[in-house]
């Protein structure tokens, strides 16, 4: 069975690698990407079976990439879990309506959940 790929965007190293780690150690191949554009060019140029997205990022912030995903032909069907710290109820919202499968708080979730999650979408 080929390891499923998730395109992990984060700009803060430390998250990073504690993702990256957390979920390679669970069967995960992991790309990461320290900001919105290299996220964007990487999620359009290979195939991902899930974006982890951040919003606050350098060069192209989360909302901004997830809407370029969600009109791009072959990244459309790709889900998108925005994982951020930004809580707001009207972020939240807009994320969701945007086309994110999901829109999880950084600080709500551990990495144990944050895989659950995961698992949700991921078939």
């Amino acid at each position: 069975m080929d390891k499923k790929k998730i395109l992990v965007v984060e700009d803060d190293p430390v998250l990073g690698v504690m993702y990256k780690t957390k979920l390679e150690a669970e069967g995960y191949e992991i790309v990461l990407a320290v900001n919105g554009a290299d996220g964007l060019t990487m999620a359009q140029q290979n195939s991902f079976d899930i974006v982890l997205l951040d919003v606050i990022l350098p060069q192209l912030d989360g909302f901004s990439v997830l809407a370029e995903l969600k009109t791009n032909e072959v990244t459309k069907n790709v889900p998108v879990i925005m994982l951020t710290n930004l809580s707001t109820t009207e972020d939240k919202e807009k994320g969701l309506a945007m086309g994110a499968a999901d829109y999880l708080v950084k600080a709500e979730y551990t990495p144990e959940q944050l895989s659950e999650a995961i698992n949700k979408y991921i078939k």
